[in-house]
């Protein structure tokens, strides 16, 4: 049975792929995620970077990898794990008020200075153990759905701050939420509250700001896609991100654009009753945007790292639709968020080239489009950190949610074979020589490590038009 100290993963326990696992499989998946909970610390170094390992074997398993593929990938990754870290005296304790509790919240995550300098390395180890152990508390002693109720979704001063910070540090804290919730596993939903617990509250102010401007828009809200083309149209917006800094949104976007942002944010509006189709648009536009920005004239296609992240998470606004403890009114709410979302981290990637040409152009190293579970075999063999099956999973669950909105006006990727190239782009793109990811795909510099790619059958010339 699954705890909030206990993994257990059975066969038929697959998450949205809804495939049928072995018995070797379930086992090995439990064992791996045990030890990752009781062994390692959610940040693996001192600049802040998370450790992926739960979301990769559930992912690996989820699209039926064996055990031995799991293994494989777990050992791929432990080598450089941060041991797991004792907590404080006292603190679990302490961290049932939440006016004591205020003063915890944040003091897990990387101190950089405005010079771009690590000012405190040892802020990373403090308190996530201590959340840890709180929220396993809280869920032995609520269950989990009520513990997410209390935390993330009664709209009180301690779940707004936790539903802020959820959506920190690359989105990582909600990926996490995300596995947690849709294999239905207390331990990693506790996980996924203590790593929000640890990060920063640095989108506070762009969330709640937007939030409050949207009230006096009107409906509808315009298509995605057209408010992903207006930010590449406003030059304030779309040269905003250059600049020599680490954090592009707050040093660059909201630094530089902040006004331009926010009124283009407030423009996401979503109504209850269109919550399913927003969501399915929002899943589409954000692989559209992804596959787009994967190509640049001369090289080899590769997916930009901060792109495929809006890209992994959103499954979970599948999983939290499904969901009837969850008030309609979040679900509308955080899906808003993560659209606004996406509208920024657009703009702080320098608005990469946005064309369905690049995408239909594309001649999979394959030659043929073979579907999905076809070419599961590549992806589980893959040397990986969990990013490149997530993207792959993310890909591959999309079609069907797109496929009965076909006739609307967002929609640019349609058909089984559109959606099958694309999934052979993220393999071949993973599997391709050089970086894995590219970082800022809209600059001209961040391509220029990547190795080149020759003609074929007129692709370069379309891109080239594209990028002019």
């Amino acid at each position: 049975m699954a705890t909030a100290h206990t993994i257990h993963i059975t066969p038929d326990n697959t998450g949205l792929w809804g495939i049928q696992q072995t018995e070797s499989a379930a086992k090995k998946a439990s064992e791996l995620l045990q030890q990752d909970l009781e062994r390692h610390h959610v940040y693996f170094n001192d600049d802040g970077y998370h450790n992926h390992i739960s979301h990769h074997i559930l992912s690996l398993y989820g699209t039926g990898a064996s055990a031995e593929h799991m293994k494989k990938g777990y050992d791929d990754n432990t080598s450089y794990q941060r041991p797991a870290k004792k907590g404080h005296k006292n603190v679990v304790e302490e961290l049932k008020d939440w006016e004591t509790a205020k003063g915890r919240v944040g003091k897990g995550e990387t101190l950089i200075n405005q010079s771009n300098v690590l000012a405190n390395p040892e802020a990373c180890r403090r308190y996530y153990p201590d959340f840890l152990a709180f929220f396993q508390k809280e869920i032995d002693r609520l269950g989990w759905q009520k513990v997410l109720q209390e935390y993330m979704f009664k709209g009180d001063e301690k779940s707004e701050d936790m539903l802020i910070r959820m959506l920190a540090g690359f989105l990582h804290p909600i990926i996490q939420l995300m596995y947690g919730v849709e294999w239905k596993q207390p331990a990693i939903v506790a996980m996924a509250l203590a790593q929000a617990a640890v990060h920063h509250d640095n989108l506070r102010k762009f969330l709640l700001a937007s939030e409050e401007a949207a009230k006096s828009k009107p409906t509808p809200m315009p298509s995605i896609l057209s408010l992903l083309e207006e930010v590449k149209s406003n030059e304030k917006l779309a040269t905003s991100a250059k600049v020599p800094a680490i954090n592009k949104i707050r040093d660059g976007v909201f630094a530089g654009a902040w006004d331009e942002i926010v009124e283009l944010a407030s423009r996401v509006k979503v109504q209850p009753e269109e919550l399913e189709e927003r969501t399915a648009e929002m899943i589409h536009t954000a692989i559209y945007e992804g596959a787009s920005a994967a190509f640049y004239p001369g090289k080899i296609p590769k997916f930009d790292f901060f792109l495929m992240h809006h890209i992994n998470i959103c499954p979970i606004f599948l999983i939290i639709n499904s969901q009837d403890w969850i008030p309609i009114e979040s679900k509308v709410r955080l899906l808003e968020w993560k659209i606004r979302m996406d509208l920024v981290q657009y703009a702080a990637r320098r608005c990469p080239p946005l064309s369905l040409d690049k995408i239909a152009s594309y001649i999979p190293k394959d030659k043929t489009l073979g579907s999905a579970e076809a070419q599961l075999p590549r992806v589980h063999a893959l040397s990986d950190d969990g990013h490149a099956i997530k993207l792959f999973r993310a890909v591959s669950l999309a079609p069907d949610v797109c496929r009965k909105y076909e006739d609307r006006d967002w929609i640019r990727i349609k058909g089984d074979n559109m959606w099958r190239r694309v999934s052979h782009l993220v393999v071949d793109a993973v599997e391709s020589p050089g970086q894995r990811w590219v970082r800022d795909a809209g600059d001209p510099a961040a391509w220029e490590d990547v190795p080149n790619r020759p003609d074929a059958d007129g692709v370069e010339d379309k891109l080239k038009q594209v990028h002019l």
